[in-house]
């Protein structure tokens, strides 16, 4: 049996949180103290469980990241941020570490010493006509809508 989502529990009051925002579509809180990479970091959240930014349906999208702007806007003003650095992995082998779409929105400062910017280049090797193939799965998801 696998675990039940940490996201979904806190969302039915099933633990504690630090709730910035609790709404209808999307809420924001506060990751735990051991992981927070900066003062204000906040994870905004869908209510409904889904996966990644690949399983989310384009409503539960739209919603989580509308309230991923209006916290980011939120932190620059009151923390007198420079702006922030917008987070996501969304499915394995991304480093995903609750499966559950969630965004951290870390506020950011000249000369903070945080470095979020992804370090290496992946050795994954991938056929010559990608770039078509993407090409061809971006229009036909488009022409589904």
């Amino acid at each position: 049996m696998s675990r039940p989502c940490v996201f979904c529990s806190l969302l039915h009051d099933e633990g504690p949180a630090t709730w910035l925002h609790r709404g209808d579509h999307a809420s924001a809180l506060l990751p735990l103290p051991s992981g927070r990479l900066a003062p204000g970091h906040t994870l905004v959240i869908p209510s409904e469980h889904v996966l990644g930014v690949q399983d989310a349906p384009a409503e539960v999208l739209r919603d989580t990241v509308l309230l991923v702007q209006r916290v980011a806007r939120s932190l620059t003003t009151a923390l007198d941020a420079a702006g922030v650095n917008v987070l996501n992995a969304s499915g394995p082998h991304t480093g995903q570490s609750v499966e559950h779409l969630h965004f951290h929105v870390v506020p950011r400062w000249e000369g903070d010493g945080l470095d979020t910017w992804l370090q290496g280049r992946s050795s994954r090797m991938v056929a010559d006509d990608w770039l078509h193939t993407v090409r061809s799965a971006l229009r036909d998801s488009l022409s589904q809508n």
